[in-house]
């Protein structure tokens, strides 16, 4: 908004920010009715078994690696972009209590 107010050529129609609570683990794909005590048992279970996992990155895991080498060719080719990048969709709010 700065930059568009001050006259500045802005070379986006969208700018999307992400800010869930807890970050991506605690994000909107999480299922609805759940307590925010339930999202942060969710989230410590998540961390440690990030922590304990020998494998940190998916870009180290072999079995993904196998996959563009077998199928998907290298990271950002066509097929990869084309199977594994979503778009926006639209999706109407649930009332939520």
């Amino acid at each position: 908004r700065k930059a568009r107010d001050e006259g500045k050529e802005i070379p986006y129609h969208f700018v999307e920010v992400m800010a869930c609570r807890g970050g991506c683990v605690a994000g909107g794909g999480q299922p609805y009715g759940v307590t925010d005590e339930v999202r942060k048992l969710r989230a410590q279970a998540l961390y440690q078994d990030d922590t304990a996992s020998e494998i940190r990155t998916s870009h180290q895991n072999p079995l993904i690696q196998k996959i563009y080498t077998d199928f998907l060719e290298k990271p950002n080719s066509h097929k990869a972009h084309e199977l594994l990048h979503t778009k926006y969709t639209k999706r109407d709010l649930y009332n939520i209590q």
